[in-house]
């Protein structure tokens, strides 16, 4: 899972980082509003964690210019505001949840859980469902209900990219920025290469779900409707 940090304590944000790195997420931190709104519409985070003090555009600011735009990324504000007219004022605004400083650490991975959880509500077991296959992140298994195949771990993380953007079309560029990282040397050639496998074994496997290519734009995962027109042969012939 990766988690954008919006944080004007630099000593703050340190701590948050070093924290969630250590928990398994991948953390990009930024200290001011601006570099916040500039790296959520990137559209690669999981999670926001977002102060409401901020140099250059404040975090209430920042908040609800996303939501306007329809970035719909879960955000924990953090705020040392306790009262309750500013939680109301946060959540309000479209906050998912309002963490008052100083908080522990383990409240805080919690609620990161808990939003992750959240977010994943396509995920049942580990497993998510898209047109007639499953995918098993833990195990990195493809199946339909006549066949199975593996996956490595960057084709399985792709492959819920596309299915978690499922209508949207994802730019080899955002494909890198959220598998392969902002500093990575990953080019064009490795997502063409991970989505070749991916067809590949989406076909083996006998799926009606394909990766389509848009020319200039990037990828979209797509069902075909094969099985809907043999229902409608089979219904014709009955």
């Amino acid at each position: 899972m990766r988690i954008l940090v919006v944080e004007n304590d630099i000593y703050l944000s340190k701590v948050l980082s070093q924290i969630l790195k250590k928990n398994s997420y991948t953390v990009t931190c930024v200290n001011n509003g601006d570099d916040g709104i500039d790296f959520a519409l990137t559209g690669i985070y999981d999670i926001i964690l977002l102060d409401v003090v901020l140099p250059k555009t404040d975090g209430m600011t920042v908040l609800q210019r996303l939501r306007k735009i329809r970035i719909t990324t879960p955000v924990i504000l953090l705020s040392a505001r306790s009262e309750i007219s500013a939680k109301v004022a946060g959540l309000d605004s479209g906050a998912d949840d309002y963490l008052v400083k100083p908080f522990s650490l383990d409240e805080l991975l919690a609620r990161v859980r808990a939003l992750g959880r959240r977010k994943g509500e396509l995920f049942s077991n580990n497993i998510l469902v898209y047109g007639d296959i499953e995918l098993n992140t833990a195990s990195l298994k493809l199946s339909t209900e006549q066949s199975e195949v593996a996956l490595t771990c960057r084709e399985c993380e792709l492959l819920e990219f596309l299915i978690r953007r499922k209508g949207i079309i994802s730019p080899k560029e955002r494909i890198i920025e959220k598998l392969w990282g902002f500093d990575s040397s990953a080019g064009a050639n490795h997502v063409e290469v991970y989505i070749s496998f991916l067809r590949k074994k989406l076909e083996y496997i006998g799926s009606n779900v394909v990766i389509t290519t848009h020319r200039g734009a990037g990828y979209e995962i797509n069902t075909t409707c094969k099985d809907i027109q043999a229902n409608t042969l089979l219904k014709s012939t009955v």
